[in-house]
């Protein structure tokens, strides 16, 4: 072609060594084959057991995890992903390690000849996202009600493949302690079978258990949009904790208002669950005006001041607690029953009211006059815990900014912001790969990279470590990764392959 506007020609390149725009993902491969993802997928899913031919369960799950992590966000963009020959070969090298030799020779037979590529295509791709879709469960909807359908077989193997990696992460580095984050996210979707939120859009509503010490998400569940958030949160919390690891000793709940359900706060408080017993909570409540009166009798000098410390600075915020006794008829029903405490968090309104606006209008959030006529915003919680009130509001607060940052990874930096089918069960399956691919992303960043690193978003991962130019040579019975020695990045994938190294050496035992 002729010269642009740069003094540059454009040529295709000839030479038989494979290039790759993506060095990083050698670790990320790496992490994912000593973790036993690929081994997991074809124990757990099931849609490919039985028939030798074309591509396996590992192969397509291995596909939509790196999908995600390399930047992806439809079905489509795996043809890109196929385009670059070194990422393939990568790849290849992957879905062989720890097999035998018969195994090999096994897994090369289900391709009739040579196999051109190292991806599935769009459309297989597609045919089997629709193999998690029941056509027989969605025709249990009823119109105007709220519907889970039941998981296959098979979205329950992927979530169990999940399970298996959150496992491999604690085995490495074990936290006695689960703190779970309860809490759902909204999807907008164009699909015509999607349904109508709250918020007033089409979409779909997940409910997430985020596991914040770990930084994992151990168990979601896909939803339509009309289901709410408050839904079936305890079977979705008992299903979360069955699928904690081993070394997992004591449980902690943070749930904003949509957690506020009898059922669940003595479940949590009674210590029915039988692996873990009492589970320490704390939950948004609703403002009910029952709840008003019992704020409405806290005396002016019991109000305490919010104070946050930052770089051991405190600083005022405006906002002021109290303990206030009151207990719901629903949750007082036996004498000896669990303690349930109860706080009250208020902030003044300070803007002046507008003239000819109603002064009784409705604001999108609780509020109540005090007892000098000032208005205030309220709010409420509702826990079990012993820890200081103050305590207590700011560790229940680190939900929110925590959650809400997994959701906009899990949309904005990963591939679920649009999702690919009408169907269900596609979406669903597509969810729970996404699930795999931020956990993934999760241990990569916190247990290969370390530092820094642990909190850097995706975009970052990629610019910094991931999209690095790199030429694949084999030679002499071996295959070299040629990196510029200048770049910025060379160092950092040498750590990094030392880092998933030393996790493929057995954890300590204690003596």
């Amino acid at each position: 072609m002729p010269q642009g506007v740069l003094p540059f020609q454009l040529e295709a390149e000839h030479d038989k060594t494979r290039i790759t725009a993506v060095a990083g993902a050698l670790p990320c491969l790496e992490l994912m084959a000593l973790a036993g993802v690929l081994r997991s997928a074809d124990l757990h899913v099931g849609l490919r057991a039985g028939v030798d031919q074309g591509w396996t369960d590992a192969q397509f799950v291995m596909a939509l995890v790196l999908l995600n992590l390399l930047g992806g966000d439809g079905v489509s963009d795996l043809e890109t992903l196929d385009g670059d020959e070194g990422l393939g070969a990568m790849v290849r090298s992957a879905e062989l390690r720890g097999l035998t030799g018969s195994e090999r020779r096994r897994f090369k037979r289900r391709f009739r000849g040579a196999r051109p590529r190292a991806f599935p295509s769009a459309s297989a791709m597609f045919r089997y996202l629709a193999a998690f879709h029941d056509e027989a469960a969605e025709a249990q909807r009823v119109e105007g009600t709220a519907f889970i359908p039941l998981a296959t077989d098979a979205l329950r193997g992927l979530y169990e493949v999940n399970a298996d990696f959150a496992r491999f992460v604690q085995r490495r580095a074990p936290q006695p302690v689960a703190t779970l984050d309860q809490d759902a996210t909204l999807v907008a979707s164009d699909k015509r079978e999607a349904l109508w939120t709250y918020k007033g859009f089409a979409g779909y509503q997940p409910l997430n258990v985020y596991w914040a010490e770990q930084d994992l998400v151990v168990h979601s569940e896909f939803r339509d949009g009309n289901v709410p958030a408050g839904f079936e949160q305890l079977r979705v919390l008992r299903d979360a904790m069955a699928r904690l690891p081993d070394g997992v000793e004591k449980v902690r709940l943070r749930s904003d208002s949509a957690g506020y359900q009898t059922e669940l706060l003595r479940y949590c408080a009674e210590g029915r669950d039988e692996r873990f017993g009492v589970i320490e909570f704390a939950v948004a409540c609703n403002v009910t005006p029952e709840f008003k009166t019992a704020v409405a009798e806290v005396a002016n000098d019991e109000w305490r001041p919010l104070v946050r410390t930052v770089n051991g600075e405190e600083r005022d915020t405006g906002q002021e607690w109290a303990e206030i006794c009151y207990v719901p008829n629903s949750l007082s029903t036996r004498k000896n029953g669990p303690t349930y405490r109860f706080l009250a968090i208020r902030e003044q309104l300070k803007q002046l009211d507008l003239p000819g606006v109603d002064e009784k209008r409705e604001l999108p959030f609780p509020t109540m006059e005090g007892r000098d006529g000032a208005r205030f915003k309220l709010f409420g919680a509702v826990t079990n815990m012993e820890l200081p009130g103050d305590e207590l509001i700011w560790w229940h607060r680190e939900r929110c900014g925590r959650s809400e940052a997994v959701h906009a990874v899990m949309k904005h930096d990963l591939a679920c912001g649009r999702l690919p089918s009408a169907k269900f069960g596609s979406n669903a399956a597509w969810w729970a790969a996404m699930v795999l691919a931020y956990n993934v992303a999760s241990a990569l960043k916190r247990l290969v990279l370390g530092g820094a690193w642990a909190k850097k978003r995706m975009k970052a991962v990629r610019f910094g470590f991931i999209n690095v130019a790199a030429r694949l040579v084999c030679h002499a019975r071996q295959t070299v990764l040629r990196v510029c020695r200048r770049s910025p990045a060379f160092r950092l994938l040498l750590d990094a392959r030392e880092a998933v190294l030393a996790l493929a050496q057995p954890p300590p035992t204690e003596t």
